[in-house]
């Protein structure tokens, strides 16, 4: 059976009206934890785009085709392509119908929505189709989107999600515009115009971060590949130039101190810097250069498994996304081991890796996720996690339950040590800024030192110097052959604290340890052995100070890239500070080869 050509939307997709749009940007904004100025900030925006001046800057000339279509360096989930050609649309836990799709369902994630309005799927569906057949399952889904929202929407036109729908659009151009109906190809290619000129003022109000990456990569896109737009894209690769230069920091970390957010940076640029090879032209030195540095961080950040652990809101990162990363950045084999500005630090000799925390926690103005796991580490024998933290969200294809979402972030779901039962920052529990980092650590020093006698960190922070009087210090070090790693925690009384009588307080030290790896006491409770998957063994030893202290085996758990949750085991130093300090010294050592 041929397949039908120019699909029609369906009746029952009646355009969104002004209020409920923007009822759906707030609602969005209030599920993201943006702030109140921020959520002011985006009423204002959209009672602007609402005006007859805004609308009439809008018109324009439409092409008549596209200069070029760019190569999508990035596979998509063929799982779900299949599952969007057999009529359902799955992202972040959450399924519609094709048939009941309204691109504005009640209910749906936040993820979801704009998942679904950034035409991400599109990615998905090229993975399990080819051209052709991929075609009759997005045409008609691209024509109910433009019944729905051909006009201006607070929500599907914010920014960023209109410049990830540009990006998409133009990248899988083959499955939105290989209809014969020429008036169907008439109102996609006017859609992505008009997308492109909202751009031009949208991009440059959003705050730096990645939404106005994503909205600024879009518009250079459009720009290169849309006919006429050859200063719109000198304008927006400038802007870029400017977002960069402040989201990148000097040694490839990046300033919401989260991989995740780095990889994702990583894949934007490199997806927006295959625009200008379609077209037979280099690309701008901008993304090589930005890559070069954002790609050895990164790599610094991985362990013997070759995944980078849960830091700051993100998920694991699987071994491929660094695979690929790897294959296109000119520095693709390097690896960053000193991060002054990212705060992360690696020790390695041996088979062992060990990446430290040693930076405070990114500002709320820039992440409404960040971890309060000051000092932190993960450590890995080969291909074996040894020691790791419990993970995080951010990244993950479903999304956790609240509660274990919330216990992600903590203190004590991270290989530190905590006071009191209390996280070394706070994590605000109510109030327009529910969820966001607010006082704690303000200041980490941190040094290190590499010889042929082994490598020594050494970082203390004030998390607790306003609430206890007392600061916390970590020592480790790293023997040349990798099979000795001793460390020293050391509580402290805070100088020129405010606090006139310090209360002594009981803290832990723990150290979740990797999936798979089984542990058994020590008789004098004073350590453990650690059998690792592989078989290797290594002995965990505690010294206490006069006041004593003990080890426990206690239940832990440790989030996978796939989200999978593993029932692990923690070991757990609890002591007691005396005159507002303690010191206890630690060792993980290899038993054997």
């Amino acid at each position: 059976m041929a397949r039908k050509t120019g699909p029609a939307p369906p009746p029952e997709a009646p355009a969104a009206t002004d209020d409920e749009g923007e009822r759906r940007l707030l609602r969005v904004a209030g599920d993201r934890g943006l702030s109140l100025t921020e959520r002011l900030a985006a009423r204002v925006s959209t009672s602007l785009y609402r005006t007859p001046l805004h609308r009439l800057r809008l018109r324009g000339r439409y092409p008549l085709k596209l200069l070029g279509v760019p190569q999508d360096p990035i596979p998509g989930d063929a799982a779900i392509g299949e599952r969007l050609v057999a009529g359902r649309m799955i992202h972040a836990g959450h399924m519609v119908m094709t048939r009941d799709l309204s691109f504005s369902e009640a209910g749906a994630p936040p993820a979801w929505q704009d998942w679904a309005n950034g035409w991400e799927w599109l990615r998905d569906l090229a993975a399990a189709t080819d051209a052709r057949a991929g075609a009759a399952v997005a045409e008609p889904l691209v024509a109910r989107w433009l019944a729905r929202f051909g006009v201006f929407d607070a929500a599907a036109w914010r920014a960023d999600v209109t410049g990830t729908r540009l990006l998409f659009a133009l990248g899988h151009a083959p499955l939105v515009l290989s209809s014969s109906d020429q008036v169907y190809r008439s109102l996609v290619l006017s859609a992505m115009a008009t997308w492109a000129r909202h751009l031009d003022r949208a991009a440059f109000r959003l705050p730096d971060g990645l939404p106005r990456a994503r909205a600024l990569c879009g518009l250079y896109a459009a720009g290169l590949l849309i006919p006429g737009g050859e200063a719109r894209a000198a304008v927006a690769l400038a802007g870029l130039d400017t977002l960069l230069a402040a989201l990148v920091l000097p040694d490839g970390g990046i300033v919401t101190r989260a991989p995740v957010d780095a990889l994702a940076l990583a894949e934007l640029l490199l997806f927006t810097a295959a625009a200008a090879p379609s077209l037979g032209v280099r690309p701008a030195p901008l993304f090589a250069d930005t890559l070069a540095r954002l790609v050895p961080s990164l790599r610094g950040l991985a362990l013997g498994d070759a995944m980078i652990g849960g830091w700051h809101g993100g998920a694991v990162i699987g071994a491929l996304p660094l695979e690929r990363l790897a294959k296109r950045a000119a520095t693709g084999t390097e690896i960053s081991r000193a991060g002054r500005w990212s705060g992360y630090h690696r020790l390695s000799a041996g088979k062992t890796i060990l990446v430290i925390d040693a930076g405070p926690p990114p500002p709320a103005r820039v992440s409404r996720i960040g971890h309060a796991g000051t000092l932190a580490f993960e450590m890995s024998d080969g291909a074996d996690r040894l020691v790791t933290n419990c993970g995080g969200t951010r990244g993950l294809a479903s999304p956790l339950p609240a509660a274990l979402a919330d216990g992600l972030r903590t203190t004590a779901a991270h290989s530190t040590l905590t006071i009191a039962d209390t996280n070394s920052t706070r994590i605000r529990e109510d109030g327009a800024n529910k969820g966001a980092l607010g006082l704690g650590v303000e200041e980490v020093v941190v040094q290190t030192r590499h010889s042929e006698e082994g490598h020594w960190i050494e970082a203390s922070h004030d998390g607790y110097a306003r609430r206890f009087g007392m600061t916390v210090r970590r020592r480790l070090f790293l023997s040349p052959d990798g099979e000795d790693v001793r460390g020293e925690d050391t509580v402290e009384p805070a100088p020129r604290s405010a606090l006139q009588r310090r209360v002594d307080r009981a803290f832990d030290i723990r150290f979740h340890l990797g999936p798979g790896v089984a542990a058994t006491p020590t008789a004098d409770g004073a350590g453990a052995l650690l059998k690792l998957p592989a078989g290797r063994v290594w002995a965990m030893k505690a010294r206490f100070g006069p006041g004593g202290g003990l080890v426990t085996i206690e239940p832990s758990l440790w989030i996978d890239a796939d989200g999978h949750v593993h029932r692990t085991v923690q070991l757990v130093i609890s002591a007691r500070t005396e005159k507002a300090a303690a010191s206890i010294g630690w060792s993980f050592k290899r038993a054997g080869k």
